[in-house]
């Protein structure tokens, strides 16, 4: 037991704060991806869709992309190909098991996990995705099917167009994104 919890000893240091122009890119890729797949959802309309265009999961999608754009799971492979099969399984296990909230909690973000590693395409909003999928509520579960498409295929492409952009914009080329597509 005494070893077990010596492996919760830390290895290192915190490493320093980023370049302030690293900050800076960062936050001019969130807020225009973001400020995007809002604007989509406010040009669909201000029913059904529209409202729920901007779901939680883009906020982590946004930190990858601007924040650790050569991260694995921030290249477009990982961004589009996670949320959309994520978001698939999280409505068919809703479809399946939704009355019971808190097993289908648990089964569709740990089959998004298993999806993505096996898949290759792990992005940790993914997870989110699926889980929106199930607990989102009455306009989510309304939406079926569609949902995967819209707003998660919609939304992820409109942040990944933004990430090309913002993230060449830079002169750094540990900036230039993407480090591989597919």
């Amino acid at each position: 037991m005494k070893l077990y919890f010596k492996r919760m000893r830390p290895k290192a240091v915190c490493p320093p704060r980023k370049p302030l122009k690293k900050i800076v890119w960062s936050w001019v890729g969130a807020f225009a991806g973001i400020y995007l797949v809002a604007s989509l959802g406010d040009w669909l309309g201000t029913g059904g869709v529209g409202q729920m265009f901007v779901i939680g999961s883009f906020g982590a999608s946004a930190v990858l992309l601007y924040g650790a754009p050569l991260a694995e799971f921030s290249q477009p492979r990982n961004l589009v190909l996670g949320n959309l099969l994520s978001a698939a399984l999280g409505v068919s296990v809703y479809q399946l098991c939704g009355d019971n909230l808190i097993f289908a909690s648990a089964l569709a973000v740990s089959l998004a996990i298993a999806a993505m590693h096996l898949s290759r395409t792990m992005h940790p909003p993914g997870g989110a995705a699926a889980l929106i999928a199930v607990i989102g509520g009455d306009g989510v579960h309304e939406l079926g099917y569609l949902y995967p498409l819209t707003p998660v295929l919609a939304g992820s492409v409109a942040l990944l167009l933004v990430a090309l952009l913002v993230n060449n914009l830079s002169t750094n080329p540990k900036r230039h994104y993407p480090v591989y597509w597919w």
